[in-house]
């Protein structure tokens, strides 16, 4: 599907906001769908996406049923298509998986707040770091940007075996040193 001119200025920008949370190699955001639909208001530009929708950014790949962009705009307001000033949000729906380096999540509902420095999963979300074989599930999740930090609500964390530090039974405990003998005190007049 090719994009119009609305939704590749939105690529764009989307790109835009993925290079400022990280220092790669800039790669060009590609927004692939069954469909999309852009409207702007003189305040805000809007283009949902749906069916089967792949996004492809730097160090980023995100797939879902429906996606949501919402970006702020600037200059004349009676402009057909507005200049871009602000990527607002973005709000992926249904079947969502985002890999991002080392990172994985999964959920019913993505939606990423860059005003915030946040990613708020939602919809039975889980959060994969394969770096360190970290696992994080909950009725949501709260991911913030360049701080490698989640937080959550009714919380689960898994995570790699630690090392027991139970008794070994069949170990003999060793005898302990016998108590120095008392010394008498001396006797009182």
């Amino acid at each position: 599907m090719k994009l119009s001119r609305l939704g590749l200025i939105l690529c764009l920008v989307l790109c835009g906001a993925l290079l400022r949370a990280q220092n790669v190699e800039p790669q060009n955001t590609v927004i692939e769908s069954e469909s999309v639909d852009g409207r702007s208001t003189d305040k805000e530009t809007t283009s949902v996406f749906t069916g089967r929708v792949v996004v492809t950014a730097t160090n980023m790949k995100l797939t879902c049923d429906r996606l949501e962009i919402v970006a702020l705009r600037a200059g004349d307001p009676k402009a057909t298509i507005g200049k871009i000033e602000a990527f607002k949000s973005l709000v992926a729906i249904g079947n969502v998986r985002i890999i991002q380096g080392d990172r994985e999540a999964a959920c019913g509902k993505a939606e990423v707040l860059p005003g915030d420095d946040k990613i708020l999963l939602t919809g039975s979300p889980v959060v994969v770091d394969h770096s360190v074989n970290w696992t994080w599930t909950g009725d949501e999740l709260e991911m913030l940007r360049g701080e490698r930090q989640i937080r959550g609500k009714n919380a689960r964390f898994t995570g790699p075996p630690i090392q027991d530090l139970g008794v070994d039974l069949d170990k003999k405990p060793e005898a302990a040193p016998a108590p120095a003998p008392a010394a008498e005190a001396p006797k009182q007049p």
